[in-house]
C-alpha cells in the first residue's frame, strides 16, 4: 500500500504508487512508527525540492525521525505547491532559482531564508493553499506556471494547458474561464525571467 507522501500542485500530501521526477520536505511531520503523516502539514518554512538520486545515498522514506521524504510529479508541480530547489543536493539548480527571482523580483543579494519567508506568504493562506488572481491572460503566462480550476489543476506549456495528474499530465478539456494562479506570484516571476524548471516527460509527448 502507497504511503501518504506525493504533493499536488494545490500543496496536498495524498497516497498514490506514482513517485515521479523529485523528492523534497517541509521538515517532519510524519511518525516514524507508523510511517504516517501527522496532523500538521509543515514544520519548516524551508519547503525545498530534491534530487531523488545523489552520491548513491538511499533513504529508508519515513522510517527514520528526521525530515519526511515527500515527492513531486515535476518541478513545475513543486514551485505550484510553493516549494524551491534545494541549496544542497541541486546546488547549480538553486543558484539558477535564485538568480532568476531576484531577476524577476528586483531584488539582489536574497537569501534563501528571505526566499523562504517571501513564499511562506504567498503559498498559505490560514494554513490552506493560497490561489492568486492571474496576473495575465493564460496565454501570457510563462511555461512552468501552474493554474486551478475548480477541482483540477493544469500547467501552461508553449501556449497549450494541460491537465495534471499523479501520473503526468493530458490536454486539458473546455475552456478555462474561472481559473486561479497555483504558482506563488514571486516564483512566477522567476519563471517569466528565464528560469526553465524539469518537466515531466507526459508534458513533452
Amino acid at each position: 500500500m502507497p504511503l501518504q507522501n506525493r504533493v499536488t500542485p494545490t500543496g496536498d500530501i495524498i497516497a498514490t504508487p506514482h513517485r515521479g521526477l523529485f523528492t523534497g520536505n517541509r521538515g517532519i511531520i510524519h511518525d516514524p512508527a507508523t510511517k504516517t503523516l501527522l496532523n500538521k502539514r509543515w514544520s519548516s518554512p524551508a519547503w525545498i525540492t530534491c534530487l531523488c538520486e545523489f552520491r548513491g545515498w538511499r533513504r529508508p522514506v519515513m522510517a527514520r525521525r528526521s525530515w519526511t521524504e515527500l515527492f513531486f510529479l515535476d518541478e513545475p508541480t513543486a514551485f505550484a505547491a510553493g516549494h524551491r530547489p534545494c541549496f544542497f543536493c541541486r546546488r547549480d539548480d538553486a543558484k539558477r532559482f535564485r538568480a532568476a527571482w531576484e531577476k524577476g523580483n528586483g531584488a539582489s543579494g536574497i537569501s534563501a531564508k528571505e526566499m523562504d519567508a517571501v513564499l511562506h506568504r504567498e503559498r498559505l493562506d490560514r494554513g490552506r493553499k493560497r490561489l492568486h488572481p492571474l496576473p495575465m491572460p493564460l496565454s501570457g503566462l510563462p511555461d512552468g506556471a501552474m493554474v486551478q480550476q475548480g477541482e483540477d489543476s493544469f500547467l501552461v506549456l508553449q501556449g497549450r494547458v494541460l491537465r495534471w495528474s499523479p501520473a503526468g499530465y493530458a490536454d486539458a478539456q473546455g475552456r478555462l474561464d474561472d481559473a486561479r494562479l497555483l504558482t506563488p506570484p514571486s516564483t512566477l516571476r522567476a519563471l517569466s525571467a528565464g528560469y526553465q524548471p524539469r518537466l515531466h516527460p507526459t508534458a513533452l509527448s
